[in-house]
């Protein structure tokens, strides 16, 4: 028997808009944002109001805030 990979959704809120986002399978947040074209460096990712590493794996559907870090001096 063949075990198939279950599609991920993921609702991605940033800059004001929502995305919805479907995976065929667990990824990386990192990934995830690669696919964006969203720079890692630049946001903090959170879920439940915690801020979550972008080395966490997605394994089941799940809504995302992306916060854009500022920095300067």
């Amino acid at each position: 028997m063949t075990r198939h990979a279950r599609a991920v959704r993921i609702e991605v809120s940033h800059d004001g808009e929502v995305l919805s986002i479907e995976s065929e399978g667990p990824i990386a947040i990192s990934e995830l944002l690669e696919k964006l074209g969203i720079p890692s460096s630049t946001v903090l990712a959170v879920h439940d109001d915690t801020i979550v590493p972008h080395t966490s794996r997605i394994e089941s559907d799940v809504s995302l805030e992306l916060i854009v870090v500022s920095s300067g001096g």
